[in-house]
């Protein structure tokens, strides 16, 4: 009896060990997989994380787990409307900035220019047609006035053109022109009138009226307009001179929208000392020949006393400047 008891007991103890032993592992296995030690738990998949299963309708049951988790419907942020502007926002202007500066072209000589026409709606080619100079369009009346300061040089008070002969001396009707103080010739042609007081030797400042646009000369079948020519100053028996040397239209351009200092005494005296300052004429230089009338009858013509000749009065003469050089 004693001897039963005695196993009982050694049984009983390594039980006991045996337990002690089995919760040691287990603790220890437990500690490594929270803690996540290196070399401990090598083998072993990490646990998923616990997943709330997603609650059923009122008064269901939560998703039977050995199906798996229940999957969460995804949802997205609800956008949030923009308040709308409350009239204190449309009242509200937006802050006006200070106006652009406005920087002034360069200066590019000493001159300053004036378009030649002033105070109407004008035209003109910017191309070489049969001379170098350019045709203004403008209604009958407008002014053409000085594109700079300087003196009047000639002065033409009536229209001597004829279509009959088209003398290239006569062409441009009514006509006056200055010797600017840049030392350039200017010429404004095909007048309707020559302004008050505007004789040779009359000094003149930029913008000041020198005529009228009109149909002068060999401008009397098409619309009013004004001739306008540049080159430099010579005798009146060179007349193919003064009706245009130098193309004016890139000048035009800058004093009536660009830059009013553009001069053209560069360009003009760099042609007169290629050319020459009495160049020969090479265009237009020859009016029509009239041909005599011829007639058939043998009758003697009856011989005429010659009159005597009328001279001109002072309206029908071509002004020129008395220092000019014939």
């Amino acid at each position: 009896m004693e001897t039963v008891t005695r196993v009982e007991n050694m049984r009983s103890g390594l039980i006991g060990r045996w337990a002690a032993v089995t919760g040691a592992v287990l603790l220890t296995g437990a500690c490594t997989q929270a803690t996540g030690l290196a070399g401990v738990g090598v083998g072993r998949s990490a646990a998923p994380p616990a997943t709330v299963p997603a609650s059923g309708p009122a008064g269901g049951t939560a998703a039977d787990p050995t199906t798996g988790p229940a999957t969460e419907a995804a949802t997205e942020p609800t956008p949030t409307a923009s308040p709308a502007p409350t009239p204190e926002h449309l009242a509200a202007e937006r802050p006006k900035g200070d106006d652009p500066v406005k920087v002034p072209p360069p200066k590019l000589s000493k001159f300053t220019y004036t378009f030649p026409v002033k105070g109407c709606k004008v035209s003109y080619q910017r191309k070489l047609l049969v001379l170098p100079k350019t045709t203004i369009w403008a209604k009958e009346g407008c002014s053409f006035v000085a594109p700079v300061d300087g003196v009047v040089d000639e002065v033409s008070l009536v229209d001597n053109w004829s279509p009959a002969t088209d003398a290239g001396a006569t062409r441009e009707g009514k006509f006056v022109t200055i010797i600017g103080a840049d030392g350039v010739r200017y010429l404004g042609g095909h007048l309707s009138a020559v302004a008050d007081g505007i004789k040779p030797g009359t000094k003149v400042k930029g913008g000041q009226v020198l005529g009228k646009v009109g149909r002068s000369g060999n401008a009397r079948e098409t619309g009013p307009n004004l001739y306008f020519a540049i080159s430099w100053k010579t005798g009146p028996a060179y007349w193919w001179v003064r009706r245009g040397m130098v193309k004016p239209w890139d000048y035009l351009d800058a004093w009536r929208k660009g830059n009013r200092t553009l001069s053209p005494r560069e360009e003009t005296l760099k042609l007169r000392e290629k050319l020459g300052e009495t160049p020969s004429c090479t265009v237009q230089c020859v009016g029509k020949v009239v041909a005599p009338v011829q007639t058939t009858s043998s009758t003697p013509k009856p011989t005429r006393t010659p009159k005597k000749k009328r001279k001109p009065s002072e309206e029908e003469i071509v002004t020129l400047n008395p220092t000019t050089a014939s």
